[in-house]
């Protein structure tokens, strides 16, 4: 891959705020998340995301509580 990964990104061009919905629930998500899965970088972006510790919006496919769920599971099986 070369490059970032946000150069790989199927979101790129895209109104940010497809991804920055006013709810963060399944139903305001859900035009972020079938981007997201079809993207070849969805993970790194994940990855990201909870690195930089991004409270707002869809980054890998996942919104900021099934981020925060996400975290809570690892560090339980850490």
């Amino acid at each position: 891959m070369s490059g970032t990964w946000r150069d790989q990104a199927r979101c790129r061009g895209i109104d940010p705020q497809v991804f920055h919905p006013a709810d963060d629930d399944e139903v305001g998500s859900t035009a972020a998340k079938e981007i997201c899965e079809v993207c070849p970088v969805r993970e790194p972006c994940l990855e990201f995301a909870i690195s930089t510790r991004e409270k707002d919006g869809v980054w890998g496919g996942l919104t900021a509580r099934e981020r925060r769920r996400l975290i809570r599971q690892r560090r339980r099986t850490a």
